[in-house]
């Protein structure tokens, strides 16, 4: 935990914080933004090269979820920001 999350925890265990449970309706909402949020419909086709798809099978099977869902999960962590390119990377390009 980092420092603010030490003092939250402190206070609530000192009693001066207490936590209320979110309301229904606040409830319906955040599963509705969840549901949009994660709604798969689109469908695409991608060419891989056989390594590729051998390696992001194993990867997959090793965490326990599909292939298709591992690569759409990478996909949105990219995009949300979470994985992030190593400023000087090549990715298979030759250097000259």
């Amino acid at each position: 935990m980092d420092n603010y999350e030490k003092e939250i925890a402190d206070e609530y265990s000192n009693g001066k914080l207490e936590l209320k449970d979110p309301d229904n309706e606040l409830l319906k909402q955040l599963a509705e933004a969840g549901r949009q949020t994660f709604k798969k419909d689109k469908r695409i086709n991608i060419r891989l090269s056989s390594h590729d798809l051998f390696g992001i099978r194993q990867v997959a099977a090793r965490k326990g979820i599909p292939y298709q869902a591992f690569i759409s999960g990478l996909i949105h962590q990219y995009l949300e920001g979470d994985l992030v390119e190593e400023p000087h990377a090549n990715y298979g390009r030759r250097k000259r």
